[in-house]
C-alpha cells in the first residue's frame, strides 16, 4: 500500500481553489499587470473547521513548475488568526520530484496551545523496484479536539473539548511482489498525552467523561502487516482501476505499550471513468477491534471529517473530525467527479472539478454488529482544482444529521 499522510488542513478554501487552477511562478521579468510574472501570489486565507472554528490570514503561495509546466514544488507559509487560538503561522514546503518520490515539511504554531511538526518522505510509490519505503515524524498539540462519548448514538449535547499532545515515528517497508501486488510491514511507536482544550464554551473531557479510558494518555508500539493490490492508473489523481487491501495490527504491553489489543480490517477503492470528464469514485472501509473495553478512546476507530487514513480516521463529511468513536467501523463513500472547465493560467494547465457525493457510516462496540443498520447518511458537493499529475486542491461542503460542515485542503478524500 502507498501511504497517504493526513491531509494538510487549513491550506485555506481560497488557497485550495487557486491550487485547483494551478498557480505557478515562472522565471520571467516582473510585470505588475501580468500575474504570470509575479514571484509570490498573495492569497487571502479564509478557512473553516467544524472543530477548530474560523481562521483568517494571508497565504503567500509559490508553486514551481518543470519544463513540462507540471508543478514540482509548493512553498506556502502563512500568517493567520484563529478566533479561539489567536495569532499563528505555518511553514509548508511540499515537493513532488517525480511520480516515485514525494516529501514534505510542515511546522506551525498558534499563540494558544497549538503546535505541529510534520515531516514525511516517501519513495517507491510506483513499485518498479522490489521495495518501497515511507518514513514520517509527527508532533502535534491540538487543542480543538472534540469528544461526544463512545458509541454510534453518542449525543451531540455531550460535546466536550480536549487537547491531544502526541509524537510518533512511522516506518513502512513494502515488498513489491509485482508493480501491483505488495506486502508491507509497519512500525509506529507513539506517545499520547491528554490535556485541557482551548474552548472555554465547552466542558472539558475530564469533567464530562471523568471515567473514560485513555484520559491518562499512554504509549503505543504498533506493528502492522498489510497486503494490497493496486491497479489504479494514478495514486494521486486516479480515474480508473482500484485499490484493495487487508491488514492486521498488534499492540501489546509486552512490547512497551500501555495497552494490549488487536485490530484488523480491509479497504476497497474503485474508480470507473465515464467518458473523458466523469469518474465514479467509490470507497468501502471496514475495521474490527475485538478489544472489549481495553482500548483507550484515542486509539479506537474514528468516523467523521474529510480524511481517509488507515485505522486513524475515516471520512464522513457532514460531521466534524472523529465525531463517532468505538471499536468497530464501516464507512461507504461515493462521488461523481465531473471535470467542468479546463484552462491555462499562470503558466500551467488546470482543471476545475465538481463532485457531488453521498456517504454513510457507523461505529459499533461489538464485532457481530449489522454494518448496514443505523448508518449516518451525508450528502454534499465538492469543488476541486486539479494540477496534474500530483496536486488536487479541494473545498468540500457536506450536510449530515447535525448541520453543515466545510473542509478545505489538498488531496482527494479517498
Amino acid at each position: 500500500m502507498t501511504f497517504r499522510p493526513t491531509r494538510l488542513r487549513r491550506f485555506a478554501a481560497t488557497a485550495a481553489a487557486l491550487l485547483c487552477i494551478s498557480i505557478a511562478t515562472r522565471a520571467r521579468a516582473f510585470d505588475l499587470t501580468n500575474p504570470n510574472t509575479w514571484p509570490v501570489i498573495p492569497v487571502p486565507e479564509v478557512a473553516t473547521d467544524p472543530n477548530g472554528g474560523t481562521t483568517v490570514g494571508l497565504l503567500p503561495v509559490m508553486l514551481f513548475t518543470d519544463t513540462r509546466d507540471q508543478i514540482r514544488d509548493i512553498f506556502a507559509p502563512d500568517a493567520n488568526y484563529n478566533t479561539t487560538l489567536g495569532a499563528g503561522g505555518t511553514f509548508r514546503y511540499l515537493s513532488y520530484p517525480n511520480s516515485d518520490t514525494q516529501w514534505y515539511a510542515v511546522a506551525g504554531a498558534s499563540w494558544d496551545i497549538a503546535r505541529k511538526v510534520d515531516l514525511m518522505y516517501q519513495t517507491g510509490r510506483d513499485r518498479q523496484d522490489w521495495w518501497s519505503f515511507t518514513g514520517r515524524f509527527y508532533f502535534e498539540r491540538d487543542p480543538t479536539e472534540r469528544f461526544f462519548g463512545i458509541g454510534n448514538h453518542s449525543s451531540e449535547g455531550n460535546e466536550s473539548n480536549y487537547t491531544t499532545e502526541q509524537v510518533y515515528g512511522l516506518g513502512i517497508l513494502g515488498i513489491n511482489l509485482t508493480d501491483q501486488l505488495q506486502f508491507s510491514l509497519t512500525a509506529r511507536p507513539k506517545w499520547v498525552n491528554i490535556q485541557s482544550g482551548a474552548f472555554t464554551n465547552l466542558p472539558s473531557i475530564f469533567k464530562q467523561f471523568p471515567d473514560q479510558k485513555g484520559l491518562d494518555g499512554g504509549t503505543e508500539i504498533l506493528t502492522r502487516a498489510l497486503a494490497s493490490y493496486d491497479s489504479r492508473d494514478s495514486i494521486d489523481i486516479p480515474r480508473s482501476g482500484g485499490l484493495y487491501l487487508v491488514y492486521g495490527d498488534v499492540v501489546d504491553r509486552s512490547m512497551l505499550s500501555s495497552f494490549s489489543y488487536t485490530r484488523f480490517g480491509g479497504e476497497i477503492r474503485k474508480y470507473l471513468p465515464l467518458g473523458n470528464r466523469i469518474t465514479f469514485a467509490s470507497h468501502l472501509f471496514m475495521e474490527y477491534e475485538p478489544a472489549g473495553n481495553e482500548m483507550p478512546f484515542w486509539a479506537q476507530a474514528r468516523l467523521g471529517g474529510d480524511d481517509s487514513e488507515l485505522t486513524d480516521q475515516q471520512p464522513l463529511r457532514g460531521f466534524g473530525t472523529s465525531r463517532y468513536i468505538d471499536n468497530n467501523l464501516v464507512d461507504i463513500n461515493l462521488e461523481m467527479r465531473t471535470r467542468i472547465y479546463n484552462m491555462d493560467l499562470f503558466g500551467t494547465h488546470g482543471t476545475l472539478e465538481l463532485a457531488p457525493f453521498f456517504e454513510a457510516g457507523r461505529v459499533a462496540h461489538e464485532v457481530d454488529y449489522d454494518p448496514l443498520s443505523e448508518l449516518h447518511p451525508v450528502g454534499g458537493i465538492g469543488f476541486r482544482g486539479i494540477a496534474e499529475p500530483f496536486v488536487v486542491g479541494f473545498v468540500d461542503v457536506g450536510w449530515g444529521g447535525e448541520g453543515a460542515a466545510i473542509f478545505s485542503g489538498i488531496n482527494y478524500p479517498f
